[in-house]
């Protein structure tokens, strides 16, 4: 059983050590809108904000996140 603040973090103490005890629940962050396009170096795509409650105020809606394949061993991506 799982107890949740009202700024959306959960607390659910578990015996498992490698579980952490607070998390985010699965309606907080941002999903994709819509759908993911190739570019020359990575992808693009559209993402709309979850109906959660806020951290820290003045949450953007809409954003787009870019992707690119730098390099073998780099990712850039930009928010």
């Amino acid at each position: 059983q799982s107890t949740c603040t009202l700024r959306g973090c959960c607390w659910s103490p578990v015996s498992d050590t490698s579980v952490p005890w607070c998390f985010f629940s699965s309606n907080h962050g941002y999903k994709v809108d819509g759908s993911t396009r190739s570019t020359q170096a990575g992808f693009e795509t559209t993402l709309t904000r979850l109906p959660s409650p806020s951290l820290f105020g003045n949450d953007i809606n809409t954003v787009l996140l870019t992707g690119e394949y730098q390099t073998p061993n780099r990712f850039r991506f930009k928010v």
